[in-house]
């Protein structure tokens, strides 16, 4: 008797074990760095790429959106999406010393406010807030619409003459931020 019991937790662990080692070995918003390098200047995000699946990504609460309007966002899925500058830059006009931090949004019909945060290494981070007494800054970024609709959530660079463009895309949502070295 006391086998079969040994055997059935065995059983019941390993099934436990393979569940969750499957979705760290295999998530479902596949983990993402993406980069930038110009002037001397290294930028280097990494996130995760949640998918839209057909969802409403961006609304009100009440139309069931994933991510509602005026709620805290990490800017991707799973972990905390982190940001490094090699540089001191300028975040769309504000300062910002080299260094890592941590990026997250809170959407808008509009705009998005996006903040960088000095709490590193975050994980499990849709459960919890970032503290925000360790925000470094805080931008509006206004809200346009995307050309094409993005299934994937994509945080890109695009360069031009004085600095360079992060825009973040996701379904038809689009905005961007632009940065520059101080």
């Amino acid at each position: 008797m006391k086998r079969k019991i040994f055997i059935g937790l065995g059983a019941l662990l390993l099934a436990v074990v393979a569940y969750f080692g499957y979705g760290v070995l295999f998530p479902k918003s596949p983990h993402k760095e993406t980069s930038f390098s110009a002037d001397g200047l290294d930028i280097t995000v990494t996130y995760s790429q949640p998918y839209k699946k057909g969802r409403l990504i961006f609304g009100e609460a009440k139309d069931g959106a994933l991510q509602p309007f005026g709620k805290y966002w990490r800017l991707g899925a799973n972990a905390a999406t982190e940001i490094t500058f090699s540089k001191d830059i300028d975040f769309m006009g504000k300062p910002v010393d080299a260094g890592t931090y941590r990026m997250y949004a809170v959407p808008g019909a509009n705009s998005f406010m996006i903040f960088l945060n000095s709490e590193l290494g975050v994980t499990l981070s849709a459960a919890s807030e970032p503290d925000h007494s360790l925000d470094v800054i805080s931008i509006e970024a206004p809200v346009e619409t995307s050309p094409t609709e993005s299934e994937m959530f994509t945080i890109s660079f695009e360069s031009y003459p004085d600095g360079v463009m992060m825009n973040f895309v996701w379904g038809k949502t689009l905005f961007g931020v632009p940065i520059t070295i101080q």
